[in-house]
């Protein structure tokens, strides 16, 4: 194994250096980033050099890859990128010049500046996602990640049993709504349909508990919906205290991949008349919460 793992934090977040991973991934390497992740839930690569093809094809080493629902909530416009398992992080329209203010896409792009975790909003929801930079502005823009397993670790026993057998709402829908963003054709609307994720899961992985919450959580099934949106507030702004969260600053060239199932992430605001060209590829999680461990 030829790679340097080196934790930022204790249990939350690590680079990884000694290798280039626009090369063939031997299964030694593989296994130790697998490890990592379990870990650490956030990996940094810097100084990597990627092409799409390239992003894609290490990230299948890592699982099926969801196809990007960009395309499903952004029909009948250009596209920039032609893979459909790349989402496109950018603030570029399909000609790569700066969307305008009033944009669609860049209204619905807002949302990432919520706290949330990627494709919970799919019966099967994301499981890793790799980010990787093209382009970054000359300040601004940082990814902020939230550790949700210690966020669990850290609540009262009495708040873990209420919230053991709870299950939410996930709706894409749900998120874009809380800033206003509601134009969406009924066909656009019908392509995404809600979905129920556990509130609590055990990660496969490293066997913690974590939450399981995000901005795209709309409420909580079987409890009045003022009650359930209630609770998700207070669990998302315990999840997000100062101890729980750390800030990744980009650089060009930089891979961060982070683990779903057990993070909540949001970008940070930037000057958008400069160019901001980053581009995620999300495997996918092997079942519905529900039908895996609580």
């Amino acid at each position: 194994m030829s790679i340097t793992v080196k934790p930022t934090q204790p249990q939350f977040f690590t680079e990884i250096s000694g290798i280039d991973l626009s090369q063939p991934l031997k299964a030694a390497d593989r296994d130790a980033i697998a490890a990592a992740i379990d870990r650490y839930a956030v990996v940094v690569f810097h100084d990597q050099k990627l092409t799409d093809d390239q992003q894609i094809e290490f990230a299948g080493h890592f699982g099926p890859i969801h196809s990007s629902a960009q395309r499903a909530r952004h029909r009948g416009i250009k596209h920039r990128l032609a893979r459909d398992e790349i989402a496109d992080i950018s603030n570029l329209d399909g000609d790569s010049k700066v969307l305008d203010v009033d944009s669609r896409r860049r209204l619905d792009w807002l949302a990432n500046r919520l706290w949330h975790t990627d494709a919970s909003f799919r019966a099967v929801p994301g499981a890793l996602s790799m980010l990787y930079a093209h382009i970054v502005p000359s300040e601004g823009g940082n990814t902020e990640f939230a550790d949700l397993r210690a966020a669990y670790d850290a609540l009262p026993d009495k708040t873990k049993t209420q919230l053991e057998r709870l299950v939410a709402e996930h709706s894409i829908w749900h998120s874009r709504g809380q800033l206003g963003v509601t134009k969406y054709t009924p066909e656009e609307i019908a392509s995404l349909p809600p979905v129920p994720q556990r509130v609590v899961r055990t990660h496969p992985g490293s066997k913690r508990k974590t939450l399981y919450v995000a901005a795209h959580a709309s409420h909580i099934i079987g409890m009045p919906i003022a009650d359930g949106r209630l609770l998700l507030l207070d669990l998302i702004e315990h999840a997000t205290q100062p101890k729980f969260v750390h800030a990744h600053t980009w650089r060009q060239g930089d891979l961060v991949i982070w683990d779903n199932r057990c993070t909540m992430h949001r970008a940070r605001p930037f000057d958008t008349t400069q160019v901001r060209d980053l581009r995620r590829v999300t495997t996918r999680d092997v079942a519905s919460t529900l039908e895996q461990a609580a």
